[in-house]
């Protein structure tokens, strides 16, 4: 993709030099053209990267704008584009768990629930296994019981395993949805703290198959998880 941006504070070619050589430093940025005269630089690269990270590889000197509007729309494609395979799996658990429950005569938030979380950490764990050793190395990164212990990282994808066997199965739900509260919750605590730090770490939630980068997603997936559990004992208790 080629977009052209507008660059002020350009003054003579060595501006454009200097310009040119930031930005081509940046992550995804493929070619750059720069010039002084229309203040413009056309940037070619294989990802969207959006108006800050551009700025940031750009002294104070120098101001990069572009079209508004347009920011927004390449912003909001690069995201989808970024999150597509776990956007997919949301929808696709949701899709058949309320099918499911089309059979019934009313629908039933428990029954519903169990199968959701069931099909979660089925098809998460399955894509770890793929290549559990690039999952294990990605998780030690950020989980906190795994930066002590890296065997957790290996366990994880069977705990997850576990899991959604026994939400299929219906096992015990009580000890089943205390053990995922309790999971979930440890395991959340590493993601706020990367997405917190504005670290730059690659999500292990999908394994090594995909390259999803941490951030307020991964927060929201492991959030929905523990509510749901939560809301299962709730149900339970009462």
């Amino acid at each position: 993709m080629v977009h052209e941006y507008k660059i002020t504070g350009m003054t003579c070619s060595s501006c454009e030099a200097k310009v040119k050589s930031a930005l081509l430093q940046v992550n995804h940025i493929q070619a750059v053209e720069v010039s002084k005269t229309n203040e413009s630089a056309i940037l070619k690269m294989d990802k969207h990267v959006d108006l800050s990270t551009l700025q940031n590889a750009l002294s104070d000197k120098y101001q990069i704008t572009t079209n508004t509007v347009n920011e927004t729309i390449e912003q909001t494609k690069s995201w989808f584009s970024t999150y597509k395979p776990v956007l997919l799996i949301f929808i696709y658990i949701a899709v058949i768990t309320l099918l499911i429950q089309a059979s019934n005569a009313t629908f039933n938030p428990t029954q519903w629930m169990r199968h959701f979380m069931a099909g979660f950490f089925l098809i998460f764990s399955f894509f770890k296994m793929l290549n559990l050793k690039g999952f294990a190395e990605s998780y030690v990164m950020y989980d906190v019981i795994a930066k002590k212990f890296s065997i957790w990282a290996y366990a994880y994808a069977f705990v997850e395993l576990a899991l959604g066997i026994a939400f299929l199965t219906n096992l015990n739900p009580l000890i089943t949805n205390s053990i995922t509260v309790v999971v979930m919750s440890v395991s959340i605590i590493g993601v706020l703290q990367t997405v917190l730090n504005k670290k730059t770490i690659q999500c292990a939630c999908l394994g090594a198959v995909f390259n999803l980068p941490m951030s307020t997603v991964t927060i929201i997936e492991d959030g929905i998880m523990i509510l749901m559990g939560l809301a299962m004992l709730y149900l339970q208790l009462t």
